[in-house]
């Protein structure tokens, strides 16, 4: 089964980091969101993934394309030119990078991608600037049983403000961001069938309006209901709640040894 990973947005909000690269390429813990999030899938055996590009795709390109000596140490002789890669374990992946558009929306990404896919083909799609600790297995087999067209994991938003422990109102602990809001957002980790891409019309089309909302009125749109860890990186402030949670040596979303 093959995830597709849209990482084409400009990352406006993120103008810190997105000015000199694209979002999903922001580094968290010295690796770009983009591995995280591929790793999240891989831990639940889903290694074929087809990144949908646009914003400065060329540096997605680049890193995978130099994944190999990037990630590992590298011997150069000076006089000769001649480089020797000292071989490391290297995930078993098969990546397609794919040019979507510099202003193609989020539906119209997905659209272009239909002939990578097969006819009747389902497939796993998510946000490249999100991660939590989604069962993947867990999502697939929901999509499964319930046998309609798609499937969005449902999450709780990230709170907005800081929180706090009382005891006998002692304040006991500062929390500068609890995991946990009210309600149910969409959260991305779709699991979806080809057919799905026949309501969207055209590049300018976004996913989460007229396919996501006409797929819910013809009752074809499940969801997935999640619990746990979930965090998108929109802002500089959340990019660094993601560094200090990498940092903890504790990551909710590290589901994978």
């Amino acid at each position: 089964m093959k995830a597709v990973i849209l990482a084409g947005g400009l990352g406006t909000r993120l103008a810190e980091e997105t000015s000199i690269r694209p979002k999903p390429m922001v580094e968290i813990g010295g690796k770009p969101i983009l591995w995280h999030i591929m790793n999240i899938y891989a831990a639940h055996g889903i290694k074929e993934f087809i990144i949908a590009l646009g914003y400065k795709g060329e540096s997605i390109k680049e890193y995978f394309l130099h994944y190999y000596a990037i990630n590992n140490d590298i011997s150069i002789d000076l006089k000769t030119g001649q480089t020797t890669i000292h071989d490391g374990k290297q995930p078993d992946w098969k990546v397609h990078l794919v040019d979507t558009g510099l202003h193609t929306q989020t539906g119209g990404r997905l659209k272009r991608l239909k002939d990578w896919l097969g006819e009747d083909e389902t497939f796993l799609a998510t946000y490249g600037d999100g991660v939590g600790n989604i069962n993947i297995t867990e999502l697939l087999k929901f999509h499964a049983d319930h046998g309609k067209l798609a499937t969005l994991t449902a999450v709780r938003p990230p709170s907005r403000f800081g929180g706090l422990k009382l005891e006998n109102g002692q304040i006991t602990e500062f929390i500068e961001k609890p995991s946990l809001g009210e309600g149910w957002i969409n959260g991305g980790f779709f699991v979806l069938n080809r057919k799905v891409l026949d309501f969207v019309q055209n590049d300018d089309i976004i996913w989460e309006r007229e396919p996501l909302e006409t797929l819910s009125r013809s009752g074809e749109l499940m969801a997935f209901q999640h619990d746990g860890f979930w965090q998108p990186m929109d802002t500089l402030r959340e990019k660094q709640v993601l560094e200090k949670l990498w940092e903890s040596g504790n990551a909710p979303w590290k589901v994978w040894s």
